[in-house]
């Protein structure tokens, strides 16, 4: 094991990689928990939902940790659970039509893996957009979480408003935010996976949670049939490049910050990219075909990484973790029934994902506007993939009209008039 993951050449040991493999199970295995309660309430049955979250997670980081030999983890990210769950409620097309989208984004991932057009796609895009892109989903989920909780709901004269904090759930989310955020004020390890059990807690005694049991045997895995055939008799092209472009942005950025952290770039460049990014396109087609959203390298990683984790050996240990979850499904099951207990999670991350907004240059308005026009777009209309559309047809258009056409890639002239077409001959709602 030294030998394989080359702990000496990466300045670690087995114990180093060990607690660091814990320290980011610890702050990530909320996924367990958060992603069966967003996608159970579109439709999917909860067992589904939960194995195939742990099987993706597992598979993913085990490929990152055997191939790519990276100290990240991998599971469904945050924003695309959401974002299936709106898709599935505003479109009215079944679950199974939407997980045809995901899996057909999980295999146009990994051909791109093979080619340089991935590279391509990537530069193409102006940082303002990736940022507004990565902000826009943060409202995106923060929003949700605040419609879960009872903390925001709907008004017919504002659209939305307040909500009444007489009520037991939403005063639980209150609560549970404030825990959390003290947690994360005093840098404690875990916070967002301590402060979710402490609402628990409290939604115990308080009688807003009850538990029918804590361990069991795993529930049986099922593979389903994804309505792939849906996917174009419904036109959902841009639902489809929606949960491409995030899987490949959120994932490469990160593995990129988080490479950077723990000194394992080389010369600008990501050593064995093709490896872990397969890693990432694997979990998210396998993720697919069992009935969960696409899969993404955590940021969360980055604490493993403060820990000393160097080396896929603290993959290992991650996946290993999500693996024995299984036996959990009880307990997760209910936790994940109360939104007081998950919202504070979806509202906390949403502010995680809001930091690129400084890098955002606001004094240049043809840079400024069309990321301002994805941020606001994503969580007014519930698309990310509409918010996506907005940037990319009124960036090129800006430019052009600035006379400063030259400076954007052919690539994003092509995508502004694909996404013109689909809009209209294929709106998202």
């Amino acid at each position: 094991m030294e030998n394989f993951f080359k702990l000496k050449e990466n300045g670690t040991n087995a114990r180093t990689e060990f607690v660091a493999g814990i320290t980011t199970f610890l702050t990530m295995v909320y996924i367990v928990v958060v992603n069966p309660a967003i996608l159970s309430s579109a439709g999917v049955p909860f067992d589904q939902v939960f194995m195939a979250t742990v099987i993706a997670a597992t598979i993913g980081t085990l490929c990152m940790a055997l191939f790519a030999k990276y100290p990240i983890a991998i599971a469904p990210g945050m924003g695309m659970n959401a974002y299936f769950a709106s898709v599935v409620a505003t479109h009215g097309i079944s679950y199974q039509t939407v997980f045809g989208a995901v899996f057909l984004a999980g295999v146009i991932f990994l051909l791109l893996t093979f080619t340089s057009l991935r590279e391509a796609l990537i530069q193409s895009i102006p940082a303002s957009l990736k940022y507004g892109i990565t902000s826009g989903i943060g409202l995106f989920i923060a929003f949700m979480g605040l419609k879960m909780s009872g903390i925001v709901v709907p008004n017919e004269s504002t659209m939305v408003s307040f909500g009444d904090l007489h009520q037991p759930v939403a005063l639980l989310s209150l609560a549970g935010l404030f825990i959390t955020l003290i947690l994360i004020a005093k840098r404690v390890h875990g916070a967002l996976f301590i402060g979710m059990g402490v609402t628990a807690l409290i939604g115990y005694f308080t009688g807003l949670l009850k538990f029918d049991g804590i361990v069991s045997l795993p529930p049986a895995p099922v593979l389903f049939d994804m309505d792939v055939s849906g996917v174009f008799s419904h036109g959902l092209y841009t639902i489809v490049f929606a949960f491409l472009l995030v899987t490949i942005f959120d994932t490469t950025g990160t593995m990129i910050g988080v490479a950077e952290q723990a000194n394992l770039m080389q010369d600008g460049k990501l050593p064995r990219a093709k490896s872990a990014l397969m890693a990432d396109a694997v979990a998210t087609t396998v993720g697919a075909t069992l009935g969960t959203t696409p899969s993404s390298a955590y940021i969360e990683s980055s604490a493993g990484v403060a820990a000393g984790g160097r080396t896929g050996l603290t993959s290992l240990v991650v996946a290993v973790l999500f693996l024995v979850s299984i036996f959990f499904s009880p307990a997760i099951a209910a936790i994940s029934s109360l939104p007081a207990i998950t919202a504070p999670v979806l509202i906390i991350v949403g502010c995680f994902m809001m930091e690129g907004l400084a890098r955002i240059d606001w004094k240049t308005f043809d840079e400024a506007f069309p990321a301002f026009a994805i941020i606001l777009t994503m969580p007014l209309t519930s698309s990310i993939a509409t918010g996506i559309a907005t940037g990319f047809i009124t960036y090129p258009l800006m430019k052009l009209v600035s006379g400063k056409g030259k400076e954007v890639h052919p690539l994003l002239y092509v995508f502004g008039v694909i996404f013109i077409l689909q809009m209209i001959y294929f709106p998202a709602h």
